[in-house]
């Protein structure tokens, strides 16, 4: 009885031994390709976290899982940002239709998945100014309001103090637009001890108005040819023959 056996087992031995060839690869070892990623924690990692910070905590670029941000942002702002960057500043587009590299359904998935962040009833109630300004701002009221609500940690002209960076940079307003200004003042940085609109001068938060001119105040900061750090040169004297002549 051994025997008759024998030979089927040998064939189901060899069966299996062909489907583990030495060099196959393993079902499901394969590597995605770029576009077939659709799982948000490595879309994020590869697109986001370099600016944002891991788990949206901040970095060279405001928290995504900031909840007054995720509170003044919803889905469609978040996502035409993702797809379409903001122009003019370090925020790069991201979806194929906009010149980057992620498919629309990798967008979808980067969406909702700093929407996950949200945390309900976080702000015990209060209400944030909207993100998008509902009247133009002004920039003389905005020096007032910067200088109560902003001068004591970034001074009195915004070229920084002891608690805060200069905001008034050439370089730096070079690099954000009036909407990312308008997003940190309403938010913070609380990665970087900066508090969010309510904080700036305890029991008087920052009013929709009064966001809309500071911002209007910094944008009028702004200089046309930023990051120049030698003055111009000035312009050559004409030649002359006495200048000839003494050379």
């Amino acid at each position: 009885m051994t025997s008759r056996w024998m030979p089927g087992a040998a064939s189901l031995v060899l069966l299996a031994a062909c489907g583990s060839a030495p060099g196959r690869p393993a079902k499901g070892s394969e590597a995605l390709a770029p576009n077939e990623v659709v799982e948000f924690r490595a879309l994020y990692a590869a697109n986001c976290a370099g600016c944002h910070g891991r788990q949206g905590r901040g970095g060279a670029a405001i928290g995504l899982a900031d909840p007054v941000y995720l509170a003044i942002a919803d889905d469609t702002s978040i996502r035409k940002v993702t797809a379409d960057g903001v122009h003019g500043t370090a925020m790069p587009a991201f979806a194929q239709s906009a010149g980057g590299m992620l498919t629309d359904a990798q967008i979808d998935v980067i969406t909702s998945g700093i929407r996950s962040w949200v945390r309900p009833r976080v702000l015990g109630g209060a209400n944030p100014p909207p993100r998008v300004a509902t009247s133009a701002g002004d920039a003389r009221r905005g020096a007032e309001a910067f200088s109560t609500y902003c001068a004591s940690c970034h001074g009195a002209d915004g070229e920084g103090g002891p608690k805060g960076s200069t905001i008034t940079n050439d370089s730096f307003l070079a690099l954000v637009s009036d909407q990312g200004l308008r997003t940190v003042i309403i938010a913070g940085r609380a990665d970087l001890g900066a508090p969010d609109w309510r904080g700036y001068v305890p029991g008087r938060p920052m009013s929709d108005q009064e966001v809309s001119d500071v911002v209007a105040w910094l944008a009028s900061q702004r200089v046309q040819s930023p990051g120049q750090p030698y003055a111009a040169p000035s312009a050559a004297p004409p030649r002359s023959a006495s200048n000839d002549a003494a050379r």
